[in-house]
């Protein structure tokens, strides 16, 4: 236990019998000779174990002190509970003195009293969803206040460092307890028994509102979003292990995904527009209506029309506006002319996600669960109704036959994306590459479709070994239709449009769930994003991250 000493930090001194009970009072009462808010918070956590774990009925933490200092305006006066308080109390630390926890900690500069009690904490669940709530909450509050005390992660030391993992650690592990056994009711209670469609940034945040610790709240992400990603504690992994856990649960993840599946509230004025206009634009994407096609071009000029979180909400609401356009027939993807120096005045498919955005800590985690479950997973399956399920078995969407046109390359989640399009037109210079090695992140669903283009050798040597696919080869020719010179693509764009137009499009729909349903059914979508996101929290907080970037990339370096 260590004195409160104003102003500075105490070396912890060894505890005798003599010393116990003053040391405790120091810490209740708070004296106001030593009342700096250091200390002030111990009060409250010493007052809090008064009503938890020894039973005093004092309803606040402020009743405690008054309590007490009551006590101690009658000397003479004792009571069973203030007796049993400071032999629990005491017994509490001894418990844990000898642990190498404790040791550690102390190293870290903790208060050995509120590490104890932290490390006491109750970690039974019940059948009570209420109870279990409350408890494991509490457990998680004092695990964040312990955090709170370290300094921020570039400023701690080694000791520092390991306490703060071994916190975050034993935390996140209760979380994915308190999910196998709760996760069905946590579900359903926000979702109103699933009447309700949540994206799964909402249902985050609600689940963030609904048990308190379980997953970051908005202070917290909010400070954590101003950190460069080397900087960050990584408290989104927390969303991970929520994400996977609804996932992995059979009825709530196919909710889930078919919330995804939804059309975005913003499509519907967007569609409205885009029938007026023939064209809308957004910071990542636009849209345009071009003879019997819904040609959607990314953008992101700077950044060789890279995918990040300035492009991700406008990409997806094109997508909308394109699949459910009534008056084309098919859809296609396309990169836009890009202004970066080496590649000024070309027009290239897509950088994948940007590095810079993602070294510089400008991509939270929920960007990739939303950007596969959402736009990409629309190009797949087309876009749900409310009131039909997206699954192939049972239900229906509404979609088109899309194209895309790889000119330049398609890179890391540029391929993704050609992955789940149904014609691919190439330019014979064009290259395809899935870095997910250099860049040390799972390439979304890759894992699941590449293997179905190329078999299992040549999917495993992209994707783990960093193998280049030229379009103008056996192996691209596997994921690509057709190659053309770069100076034919407008030309053979315009003939493909009508080749697949020609005939009437009625039997697209139909044709492609009869493919989804013997190579990719939702069900098996689902289960695949239930590991993916909780292996992708890993990855996107692994320092190996940071230094594949650094290594491969030259991230660290801002210019472009």
């Amino acid at each position: 236990m260590e004195a409160s000493c104003p102003g500075k930090v105490c070396a912890p001194r060894p505890l005798n019998d003599r010393s116990r009970s003053s040391e405790l009072e120091i810490i209740v009462e708070t004296r106001t000779a030593v009342a700096t808010d250091a200390a002030a918070q111990l009060a409250n956590h010493a007052a809090y174990l008064i009503k938890s774990k020894v039973g005093v009925t004092a309803k606040s933490a402020r009743s405690c002190r008054a309590a007490l200092n009551a006590r101690k305006a009658r000397p003479n006066a004792s009571s069973t509970s203030d007796r049993g308080y400071r032999v629990k109390t005491m017994a509490l630390v001894d418990r844990h003195s000898a642990s190498d926890a404790i040791v550690g900690f102390d190293r870290a500069g903790l208060p050995r009293e509120l590490v104890a009690a932290w490390l006491d904490s109750d970690d039974v669940l019940t059948a009570d969803f209420h109870r279990d709530c409350e408890k494991f909450s509490r457990c998680w509050g004092m695990g964040a206040d312990l955090l709170a005390r370290l300094p921020a992660k570039p400023a701690r030391s080694d000791a520092q460092a390991a306490a703060a993992a071994t916190i975050m650690e034993r935390d996140r592990a209760a979380r994915a307890k308190f999910l196998d056994l709760h996760v069905e009711t946590l579900y359903r209670r926000l979702t109103a028994d699933f009447a309700k469609f949540k994206r799964v940034e909402d249902l985050v945040s609600d689940a963030a509102g609904a048990v308190p610790g379980l997953v970051p709240d908005q202070k917290q992400l909010s400070r954590e979003g101003a950190l460069p990603q080397k900087d960050k504690d990584g408290f989104e992994i927390d969303q991970g292990v929520f994400v996977s856990r609804v996932l992995g649960h059979q009825q709530c993840g196919m909710h889930l995904c078919h919330a995804m599946l939804l059309p975005r509230a913003e499509s519907a004025e967007h569609s409205r527009r885009f029938r007026q206009n023939e064209k809308i634009e957004f910071a990542g994407a636009t849209l345009e209506r071009r003879g019997k096609a819904a040609q959607v071009t990314m953008r992101n000029l700077r950044y060789l029309n890279a995918e990040d979180e300035t492009t991700l909400d406008g990409l997806e609401i094109v997508i909308d506006v394109a699949t459910l356009d009534p008056t084309t027939d098919i859809a296609i993807l396309r990169g836009d002319v890009v202004e970066h120096t080496k590649y000024r005045g070309r027009r290239l498919f897509s950088a994948g996600i940007n590095l810079t955005h993602l070294y510089q800590g400008k991509i939270g985690y929920l960007w990739y669960i939303r950007r596969d479950m959402g736009l990409v997973n629309k190009l797949f399956r087309g876009i749900a109704q409310h009131d039909a399920s997206p699954d192939e078995l049972i239900g229906a969407t509404a979609e088109k036959a899309w194209i895309g046109v790889v000119e330049g390359f398609a890179i890391g989640g540029g391929c993704q994306l050609l992955l789940a399009l149904d014609y691919v037109l190439a330019a014979s210079d064009a290259y395809m590459t899935l870095p997910a090695r250099k860049e040390g992140i799972i390439p979304g669903a890759a894992n699941l479709r590449l293997w179905r283009f190329t078999g299992d050798r040549i999917a495993r040597q992209a994707i783990l070994y960093g193998r280049r696919l030229d379009c103008d080869t056996p192996e691209g020719r596997l994921i690509c239709d057709e190659i053309v010179a770069p100076s034919d693509i407008d030309d053979a764009l315009e003939r493909v449009v009508d080749g697949l137009t020609s005939s009437g499009v009625v039997s697209a729909a139909g044709n492609r769930r009869a493919f989804r349903v013997a190579e990719e059914p939702l069900d098996m979508f689902r289960r695949y994003m239930a590991v993916y996101a909780r292996e992708q929290a890993s990855c996107h907080f692994s320092p190996a991250l940071i230094a594949n970037l650094e290594r491969n990339w030259n991230a660290h370096n801002p210019a472009v």
